[in-house]
């Protein structure tokens, strides 16, 4: 499950909460499919028909194949949700697709203002943070992780090279979830983020960010006061390893407090359940 699935899942979870109906397309077998399936949610095979499917007031598209497959058949209003900070595509059938969507809910200003230079309008973009869920004690442990991954975009390997510079012990991690309650720090570099969400995650537990200076990720990480930015320099990561704070219990230092605190403040699951359907009634108003 990457980011931007397990955002469709909570919202899909809290739409139910609060007495909506929700209906999950997904790949079948894909694991945000598995993930609805294993907690009973109402969800269903993606298939073009099911969007064709007349009974829904409204349709939110969350990567850009079903943007695809919802702009070509959809036949009610169209949300999408821009999650990637790299350029959109300025072909013919590009502009179509991104013409046929009601409002775009970017998950930063970052990526906001990327749609508004491919020449979406304005008032068709708003920005809706993810929102993660803030467990009920923070961290206590002194792992130093960075995301597993295969992505040529994110910085494993760059943070692999400054760990072994910093004489710091590395744990590639392949679960987020799993190993932020027992983690001091995440590494999370990359070459493009809209925001990340990973982040967001550790954050709510208190831990320590040091993260690349691109994209949304300066939208939640103030340097020096809850995380860490750095840029995407073997040197410049190791030295912000190497400072690490040690001198208080993990989850316990200041920028632990203040990043935990920003996370209560403004990207809990709630708030971003509560701003989507805002944009959703926003959508449904206009007809």
């Amino acid at each position: 499950m990457r980011g931007g699935q397990w955002q469709a899942l909570r919202l899909h979870r809290g739409l139910l909460a609060r007495g909506h109906e929700s209906m999950l397309l997904a790949r079948e077998g894909s694991p945000l499919f598995a993930a609805a399936r294993a907690e009973s949610l109402p969800c269903e095979p993606m298939h073009p028909l099911r969007v064709r499917a007349r009974g829904f007031e409204l349709l939110h598209a969350h990567d850009a194949r079903s943007h695809s497959i919802a702009a070509l058949l959809g036949t009610v209003p169209l949300v999408v949700s821009r999650r990637v900070a790299f350029p959109v595509r300025r072909s013919a059938s590009s502009r179509w697709k991104y013409s046929r969507a009601q409002l775009f809910l970017a998950v930063s200003r970052h990526v906001a203002e990327e749609l508004v230079r491919a020449g979406v309008d304005e008032s068709r973009v708003e920005v809706v943070y993810d929102g993660v869920p803030v467990p009920a004690q923070p961290t206590h442990g002194d792992a130093v992780l960075a995301p597993l991954t295969g992505d040529p975009e994110k910085g494993m390997a760059l943070a692999q090279e400054a760990a072994k510079l910093a004489g710091v012990d590395l744990k590639l991690s392949s679960d987020l979830a799993a190993d932020l309650p027992h983690a001091r720090a995440l590494v999370y570099l990359t070459h493009s983020e809209g925001l990340g969400s990973g982040i967001l995650l550790a954050m709510a537990y208190g831990v320590t960010v040091i993260a690349s200076r691109v994209g949304g990720i300066p939208e939640l990480i103030e340097d020096g006061i809850n995380g860490t930015l750095v840029p995407n320099e073997v040197q410049a990561v190791a030295a912000a390893l190497r400072q690490i704070d040690r001198t208080g219990a993990a989850g316990d230092t200041a920028i632990g407090r203040a990043a935990r605190r920003t996370v209560i403040e403004r990207f809990t699951e709630d708030r971003m359940i509560d701003s989507t359907i805002a944009a959703y009634q926003k959508v449904l108003a206009r007809g």
